[in-house]
């Protein structure tokens, strides 16, 4: 593929991203209608809803449009629901809809992105492109949000203004996307199986299983930490804005300087690694209250941890499912992704506001090593495998 028809593909994902990470602001803009963290909540739970039927129609639009095309309606999606939001001015069960379109649309791009590279890409490259997508995807995600704070605290923009803005952005993607799969032409196009549901047996009695349901833990902490960063900030030093810069940054830094590297070592190794480093970031969140260093060693760690082992697991998940299940494997790696990190604000809500943030904090560490668990059983089920071949 390309370099120059690439930048249509990484960019588009980008802005896109920043739709996605406009979700971050929401605590905010719901108590600025006087609302609390349970509104923000129920309407992550609306896009949970919209990216279960999004993420199914995938393979279906996939056959008839492209996948590549499907990236760019999904991104329009995402900055119709981002911008209604700020277009509902008051706390009502509308605040469903705009959720369910942005959910919908994140779902089927979540989706559909790394199906349109797996067409242009061969297997030996495809790791590296699925990284660099991440890695756009990852700085979109949350290097928006931390723009949007300092555009909030600076320049004394509105909420509902930000969240105008970023919908634009996600127009402007999807017109990238777009022109992506007019220029780039299908390589490696494989047939596209629909019925990812009744695949779900062969692929659950293989190793890939593990890598689904760590996606889907690793997601909670994400969305946790995230989500909820700017409720978890009132009372002491640190800033949101501070935590989502010093993540993008770490992020960004750690997947161009490590990136090759945790792709060449044993990835077994590595994403225990990674996620002893993620579960150290939900710890020092803990130590928070005592000084501002915490809190950006928690961004440091969750963004070395988190931010090296999705793609690490996104690659585990196909390659240990059959060939022709593998997009199925990555329909459900995305399904379960969801659920994590739109479904955990619904329950992490009620926790803050009920039980308050140690408890919220320790439902976090829960997910984290429970994750880091599965990868050592993982482990365990290869080698008993080997031994009885």
């Amino acid at each position: 593929m390309r370099p120059f028809n690439a930048l249509f593909v990484l960019v588009g994902t980008l802005l896109t991203a920043c739709g996605y990470g406009a979700s971050f602001l929401f605590s905010m803009h719901f108590r600025t209608l006087g609302g609390n963290d349970l509104d923000t909540g129920e309407a992550l739970a609306g896009a949970m809803v919209g990216t279960f039927v999004g993420v199914p129609l995938v393979g279906w639009f996939a056959q008839r449009v492209g996948a590549a095309r499907m990236t760019a309606l999904s991104a329009l999606c995402v900055g119709l629901g981002v911008a209604g939001f700020a277009f509902i001015e008051r706390l009502s069960p509308f605040n469903l809809v705009p959720g369910f379109l942005m959910g919908f649309g994140w779902g089927a791009f979540y989706l559909a992105a790394p199906m349109s590279l797996a067409e242009r890409t061969s297997d030996a490259d495809r790791g590296r492109w699925f990284l660099r997508l991440g890695t756009f995807q990852m700085t979109g995600m949350s290097g928006g949000p931390a723009l949007a704070a300092l555009t909030i605290r600076y320049w004394h923009w509105t909420v509902g203004g930000v969240l105008y803005a970023i919908g634009g952005l996600c127009v402007i993607a999807a017109l990238m996307l777009e022109i992506f799969g007019r220029v780039t032409p299908r390589t490696h196009a494989a047939p596209v199986r629909e019925r990812w549901l009744r695949d779900s047996s062969a692929i659950f009695r293989t190793r890939a299983a593990y890598p689904i349901v760590m996606i889907a833990l690793g997601a909670c902490v994400f969305s946790g930490l995230m989500t909820f960063q700017m409720s978890m900030m009132q009372g002491t030093r640190a800033q949101a804005g501070t935590f989502f810069s010093v993540y993008t940054v770490t992020v960004v830094v750690t997947r161009w300087l490590l990136g090759q590297f945790v792709i060449k070592v044993r990835r077994e190794v590595a994403t225990k690694v990674l996620l002893v480093l993620m579960v150290l970031g939900i710890a020092a969140m803990y130590a928070m209250p005592y000084g501002p260093m915490f809190h950006s060693a928690a961004a440091v760690l969750l963004g070395t941890g988190y931010g090296l082992v999705y793609p690490v697991i996104e690659a585990q998940a196909v390659n240990d499912s059959d060939a022709m299940h593998r997009h199925a494997a990555l329909t459900w790696f995305v399904t379960s992704y969801f659920i994590g990190v739109f479904g955990f604000p619904a329950l992490g809500g009620w926790v803050l506001v009920h039980m308050g943030k140690g408890m919220l904090l320790a439902l976090i560490g829960l997910c984290g090593v429970t994750a880091l668990m599965l990868a050592i059983v993982r482990d365990r089920h290869g080698v008993d495998a080997l031994s009885k071949a």
